[in-house]
């Protein structure tokens, strides 16, 4: 191989690398639909917790997960302010079966149960204050 064929296919790799980073840094942490619609229902025992009477928020985290922390402590004070709605967090290293169904791909995943918890919304990575209460709005119009 010549060198400015190496130094194509390292641009190319380069390339490739950066539209990933950025594709993935704009979509991470935003909440968005469900996606498997009204099919998705998650309950109590799945959870190894009481649904909240209006919404559920369901957390899976790992031990390794840098950003789990500061979502752990935004959904715990949504779920604060809010009567009726519920905060779970799932190791999703001692749940491999739930994280299987529910399709985690990384920690931190959120979820947004309604109250007879059927998945509202979802983000993967760490949500913001704003689409989290906008979410659980949503979730307790249903």
């Amino acid at each position: 191989m010549s060198d400015a064929t190496g130094l194509i296919v390292a641009a190319v790799v380069l390339v490739a690398a950066t539209v990933f980073g950025l594709v993935r840094g704009r979509r991470g942490g935003r909440l968005r639909a469900g996606g498997r619609g009204d099919a998705l229902r998650l309950s109590s025992g799945e959870l190894g917790a009481a649904l909240g009477e209006r919404a559920t928020l369901v957390q899976f985290s790992t031990t390794l997960c840098a950003i789990c922390p500061g979502t752990r402590r935004l959904l715990v004070g949504v779920a604060a302010q809010t009567p009726g709605v519920l905060h779970v967090e799932i190791d999703a290293e001692a749940r491999l079966d739930l994280v299987r169904r529910v399709d985690v791909m990384r920690t931190p995943t959120v979820l947004v149960l309604d109250r007879s918890g059927r998945v509202v919304c979802r983000a993967s990575g760490a949500p913001t204050r704003a689409d989290v209460v906008s979410a659980v709005e949503l979730a307790i119009a249903d």
